[in-house]
């Protein structure tokens, strides 16, 4: 079996299909779909959203320092590639998808309410990087939907239906193959080894 070698491209996939969502000066709300935007620290809570200088929304991000993460679902796929191929300057995005502004408490942008979460982000850096402005933020504050809390309070998001977004198109998440630490988990009082694994797996 023979590989490729490309020349140099974005091929670090899937990532996340977020919604993002601003508010200018006027109070007007805009949304759009970014696909570049990940996690940078967990203390300070820090994020990083990548986006294109003729964008709508990177003028209103970049006066305010202000935006919102909202998570993606199945049900929201539709509205999140509306999001990312329309543009604000010609349609009101929150009124023609008929999504829901959810007010924010420590920012003034709202979230989008059908999203499961929604990270309230506040700029501190903006980085020119070639071809896209790379925002850096602190999460203020973070609105989780009663509806996908289990019955201890804790965060249920396998049953959210998340989506990625991989070489142009969206996928749903699928099964869960394990949790954080599962590989050095015991079992039976035991760690599994890797020498154990592989006779497990001759049988």
């Amino acid at each position: 079996m023979g590989r490729q070698n490309w020349r140099p491209s974005n091929m670090l996939y899937p990532v996340p299909a977020v919604l993002v969502s601003c508010m200018d000066e006027e109070g007007r709300a805009n949304i759009m779909t970014a696909a570049w935007a990940g996690t940078l620290c967990s203390d300070p809570v820090m994020v990083s959203v990548a986006i294109r200088p003729q964008r709508y929304s990177h003028d209103i991000i970049a006066r305010t320092g202000e935006f919102v993460i909202s998570l993606t679902t199945k049900d929201l796929c539709r509205a999140a590639d509306f999001c990312g191929v329309r543009s604000g300057r010609d349609v009101d995005k929150f009124d023609y998808l008929h999504l829901t502004r959810l007010p924010s408490v420590h920012v003034a942008p709202p979230g989008v309410a059908e999203s499961p979460v929604c990270l309230e982000c506040r700029v501190t850096e903006i980085r020119p990087m070639g071809v896209h402005d790379l925002f850096i933020a602190r999460v203020e504050g973070v609105s989780v939907d009663d509806a996908y809390l289990d019955e201890k309070g804790r965060l249920d998001l396998e049953r959210a239906d998340l989506i990625a977004y991989s070489h142009g198109e969206y996928f749903l998440l699928g099964r869960k193959l394990g949790k954080f630490g599962f590989s050095v988990q015991k079992k039976k009082g035991k760690a599994r080894t890797p020498e154990r694994r592989n006779k497990s797996n001759r049988r």
